[in-house]
């Protein structure tokens, strides 16, 4: 795994590689494989996410989101990446370090999605493992905090296999769907890497 770029932090652009995959922020030009893969994963990713906007899947829709994700990084207050195969430059899916706390807590929350035909692949474990060493080196956070529901074990599963510690649940935690639904919390932090 490397870095591609130093100074991280204050890098509008960080991009990660690691286990045949590359980990960069999105791009205008990245518009079409998006709403293809994320149009194809519909019924997989829609019961797992905020309700889709009615033009979810619009140009303009992906135009802003980036312009949102730009001010984040400008901000420090978050960080989205998609996940690239390494070996065809194939979009397999997204993840996001949001929320960003400094101070006392230099914390984030994670989020991450896969497209239908890249699931249960370990391609997001692959990614994680890629993504948790910038997070705690490039970006200097002490904790990454996740959130899944109780029932998507594909989720539970990659968590654990990174070794988030379980640390309780939300009720209520979350509006996914249109419905506001309990949540198992997840955590790691700088010192759970070193055990």
């Amino acid at each position: 795994m490397a870095f591609l770029r130093p100074n991280l932090v204050h890098d509008p652009a960080p991009f990660v590689r690691g286990g045949g995959l590359i980990l960069r922020p999105p791009a205008a030009s990245d518009y079409v494989a998006w709403a293809t893969l994320r149009a194809a994963s519909r019924a997989h990713l829609v019961p797992f996410e905020p309700q889709w906007a009615h033009d979810e899947l619009t140009r303009a829709a992906y135009r802003q989101r980036l312009r949102r994700y730009q001010r984040d990084v400008k901000e420090d207050a978050g960080y989205a990446f998609f996940i690239f195969s390494e070996f065809d430059g194939e979009l397999l899916g997204g993840m996001t370090l949001s929320n960003v706390r400094r101070g006392v807590t230099q914390a984030a929350a994670l989020g991450y999605w896969i497209g239908l035909r890249h699931a249960r692949k370990g391609h997001m474990r692959s990614a994680l493992a890629s993504l948790v060493p910038f997070a705690f080196g490039g970006l200097r956070l002490h904790r990454i905090e996740a959130a899944c529901l109780p029932h998507n074990q594909a989720s539970i599963r990659t968590l654990e296999g990174a070794a988030f510690r379980h640390e309780g649940l939300a009720r209520n935690y979350l509006k996914i769907n249109g419905t506001w639904q309990d949540h198992m919390l997840y955590a790691l932090s700088e010192e759970d890497r070193a055990r």
